[in-house]
Parts: C-alpha cells; sequence; structure tokens
C-alpha cells in the first residue's frame, strides 16, 4: 500500500477542545495501526458532506446523516463505521451503489440498551421518580400514595426480541416474570433459551404488564403502536419506548396517558427530538424520560470505539467485518476494485 489509509471521524466525537469524547485509551488504540491516520472532521454538520470525506478511506460516524449527496463524486471511500445499531439516518441504499461497505455495531449497544428498558420497568414499578419528587420536596408523608409493584408474576412483552430484546429477557429472568415476544423474524426455538413464548402482537398487546419495543425505523414500523393497539393494553400497563420515536404514535400516546388507556410509560425517544420543552409528556407524573442517550455508558462507548477499530483493522487486512449490514455491495463491481488494493496489501 502506497500511503497511509485515511479514517475519518465525525466531529460528534469529539468535545468542544477536540480530544476525543469516550472514555478509555480512545486515540492511542491507532498506535496499534500503523498503517492508518485519522482525520476529525472540523465541525459537526446534521448530514454529511462530500466535501467532508473527501480523501477518506474509512469513516467512523454517530449521529450524523448520510445521503446520496454526501457521497456524490466520491470513489476513494471503502468503509462507513457507524456506532450503533439503529439506521433510518443513513441512506444504505446510497451507500451500496456507491460502493461503500456498512458496518454497525450490534454488540455494542446489545447490554447497554437492554439496560436501558430493565431501568425503565424498574423506575416505573417502584414509581421511583414521583417517590425521588416528594422526598425533595419535604413531602414524607406521602409516600403511601406512590406504592411500588412487586414483578414476580407479571408479564413482560417485547415486541422484536432479536439482537436486544433477546438480551431484555435474559436480565429479567431473575424477576420471575411471563415473558412473550413477537418478533416475524424469529422462531420459537430462538427464544427458548430465555423463556419467551412467542405470541401475535394483539396477544402480548392486551396479556403484558409491560409492553417494549425493540424494533428498526423503517416503513413496516413507522407508527407499529398507534391508537388501536395502545387500546388494547391493559389500564395498569406501561409502554417502553427506547428503539426511534416514530415507531410510536406520540400523539395517540399523550391521549392514552391523559385518559388512562395505559398506566404509564418510560421514553428514550420522541418523534421530535430535542424533545420540545411544551410537549405535555414531559409534565406527566407517570412517564420517565430519558434523552435518546440512557444506554449511553462507559460500557457503550468503550465496546462501540473497539469494535469500530477492530473492523478497520479487519478492513485493512483485506477481510469483510461480521457486522456488515449491506452484503448485497460485495457483489458491486466498484467495491471489488476499491477493495483490491486491501486484499493485495
Amino acid at each position: 500500500m502506497e500511503r497511509k489509509i485515511t479514517l475519518g471521524i465525525t466531529r460528534d466525537m469529539f468535545d468542544a477542545e477536540g480530544n476525543l469524547d469516550i472514555p478509555g485509551p480512545g486515540l492511542e488504540l491507532l498506535d496499534e495501526m500503523p498503517e492508518m491516520e485519522y482525520r476529525m472532521f472540523d465541525q459537526f454538520l446534521p448530514e454529511v458532506t462530500a466535501e467532508q470525506i473527501q480523501g477518506c478511506d474509512m469513516v467512523i460516524s454517530a449521529a450524523a446523516s448520510w445521503t446520496e449527496r454526501s457521497l456524490d463524486g466520491n470513489d476513494c471511500l471503502i468503509a462507513l463505521l457507524y456506532t450503533g445499531v439503529g439506521y433510518d439516518h443513513i441512506d444504505v441504499k446510497a451507500l451500496t451503489d456507491a460502493g461503500v461497505l456498512f458496518c454497525f455495531a450490534p454488540d455494542a449497544v446489545r447490554r447497554p440498551m437492554a439496560c436501558t428498558i430493565i431501568t425503565f420497568i424498574l423506575a416505573l414499578a417502584m414509581k421511583l421518580m414521583a417517590k425521588d419528587k416528594i422526598t425533595r420536596q419535604g413531602r414524607w408523608s406521602e409516600q403511601n400514595d406512590y406504592r411500588g409493584e412487586g414483578l414476580m408474576g407479571k408479564t413482560l412483552g417485547s415486541i422484536g426480541v432479536g439482537n436486544i430484546g433477546h438480551e431484555v429477557f435474559a436480565l429479567a429472568q431473575p424477576f420471575g416474570m411471563r415473558h412473550l415476544g413477537c418478533d416475524p423474524y424469529i422462531k420459537q426455538t430462538d427464544v427458548d433459551d430465555v423463556g419467551v413464548q412467542l405470541v401475535d402482537m394483539d396477544t402480548l398487546l392486551a396479556e403484558s404488564d409491560f409492553v417494549s419495543i425493540s424494533v428498526p425505523l423503517n416503513e413496516e414500523t413507522r407508527y407499529l403502536v398507534g391508537e388501536r393497539e395502545l387500546r388494547k393494553m391493559k389500564s395498569t400497563a406501561y409502554l417502553i419506548s427506547t428503539s426511534r420515536g416514530p415507531v410510536v404514535d406520540e400523539a395517540a400516546l399523550i391521549q392514552a396517558l391523559q385518559e388512562g388507556w395505559i398506566c404509564g410509560a418510560g421514553m428514550d425517544v420522541f418523534e421530535e427530538e430535542p424533545v420540545d420543552p411544551d410537549n405535555p409528556i414531559l409534565g406527566m407524573d407517570n412517564v420517565v424520560v430519558s434523552p435518546h442517550s440512557l444506554c449511553h455508558t462507559d460500557e457503550y462507548y468503550k465496546l462501540a470505539w473497539s469494535g469500530k477499530l477492530r473492523q478497520a483493522a479487519q478492513i485493512l487486512r483485506g477481510e469483510i467485518p461480521e457486522e456488515l449490514v449491506n452484503r448485497e455491495v460485495l457483489n458491486r463491481p466498484v467495491f471489488q476494485t476499491k477493495f483490491k488494493k486491501f486484499q493485495m496489501s
């Protein structure tokens, strides 16, 4: 290989002073790859531009969108290494057409996201936020108004039982709950190890005390949970929304919470982000909210960063990472031409 490989890193992964904002050794791990140099993007833009990636062989990216415009005229980029799993903000077809590998990070998010869902379940069941509030406000005598709920014998349902959903059930096993799952892409044998009974969505909604959603956002899942689905839930049940905001019809959810169709909700995602300060959900005592970041733990960042560098190292060796999303790109002549220099190095 005649020159060093250039790894671009989007600006949102650095702090204001230009230091990599990730726990752990960070950029020091690049010392193990002397064939590679990195370049921090000068600024964060909501959509990556063709000028930003000019000269980059690979890019590690987080929140920025990628469109066909991002790749206009680029014949150098061979891989986009994404630090998450939900990629509705990334035009995968455009990447494929441009001969670019798209690799995501299922191992990095599996446990942190499952812990996020479990956190919401426990916080809602134990009325944690209400108890925190009355304690801080000196309302100690009101404690009996906010008695918690035990989990043993309750039913936990997950819409989507893939990478994250499966891990949720694994973590929930000691709670003694009944486990229901709904997922058209898996078989019963895939979830037998975590005691999940696969059922149709209506059954899951009607019988679950906690309904968690772990699905990607696409045309099939947009407004997957709306008025019809919320009305099927128990009035004592809770909804946990942690995948993408538009998977849930937020207007219907607000009505459900205001009128008591369901008991409460845990929300890490919203239809509009950042969430509007006037959103009625923010004033509800039966909702626990977080800013699409509850899974952003040191564990997540370390796994995401080390995973991206591992994928970069594999590509440097002429290998294809297992976490490749767009496998059809491997048959594209434009990709094969770019990949030859790595296979011959």
